[in-house]
Parts: structure tokens; sequence; C-alpha cells
């Protein structure tokens, strides 16, 4: 008999439990653009740069673990919060409009679905399964 991977075997949330997360996603992006409003960031940078961590992807071509990870870097919030910390408490305008393009662009990725990656390939992610993957 086959066995199926699961939720504890893939790492990947499942369940309400994902749908938590999905919708903490869109108040992270929800918020983030509406903080960048009321900051008063121009919008054409926040057009120009919203999607830019998404370069990250070209780590894949040097394979699967380096992608993984490039990804990751460029997709956790840890440093674009660190980012977002100095833009308030020392008020450089490009830092901190920066800090909140990049975190509203974590939040709707994570919305999407587009979680963290897992080396494993792109479609493994701790939201779950996305791409071709989800499929099979």
């Amino acid at each position: 008999m086959a066995e199926t991977a699961s939720a504890e075997t893939t790492g990947a949330v499942s369940g309400g439990l994902r749908s938590v997360l999905r919708l903490e996603g869109l108040a992270l992006f929800a918020g983030m653009t509406l903080l960048y409003f009321l900051w008063g960031g121009p919008w054409w940078l926040y057009v120009v740069l919203f999607l830019s961590p998404d370069l990250s992807f070209l780590g894949y071509l040097a394979g699967a673990k380096i992608g993984a990870w490039t990804y990751n870097v460029m997709h956790s919030t840890v440093i674009p919060l660190g980012m977002l910390t100095v833009g308030f408490g020392f008020a450089p305008p490009l830092v901190l409009s920066l800090a909140l393009i990049w975190l509203a662009h974590i939040g709707f990725d994570r919305a999407l679905g587009y979680g963290l990656k897992y080396s494993t390939g792109f479609g493994f992610t701790h939201l779950g399964k996305i791409g071709k993957q989800a499929n099979g």
C-alpha cells in the first residue's frame, strides 16, 4: 500500500491553520500598504519595487538548495522588520519605504499561498505544495 505524504511528513501546514496563516499574510499586505499610504511614500516606488523580491527566483538557476535559500532570505520578515524599526526610529525615508514595500510583498505572497521554500524544490513550501507539485 502506498503511503501518502501528510502535513506531518512534509513539514507543510494544512487545514484551518493554513487558512489562518494566509489571512495573516493578507493582513500584512493590507497593513503595510495602508502604512505606506499614510507615510506618504511615492507610489511609483511601490509599483516598481513591489515584485522585486521575486528576483530571488533566479537562485533556482543554481539548484533547488540555493534557490530555496535565496527565496527564503528575500521572503522572510526578519530583514524588512529590522529596516522598519530603523526607519521609524531614525526616519530615513528610503529605508522606511523599502521596508513597507518589502513586507507588503511578503504578505501578498503568503496570502496567495506562496510560503517559504524547502530545498526539495520550488513547489514545496511551508504552506503546502504549489504549482505542478500540488496536482501530483
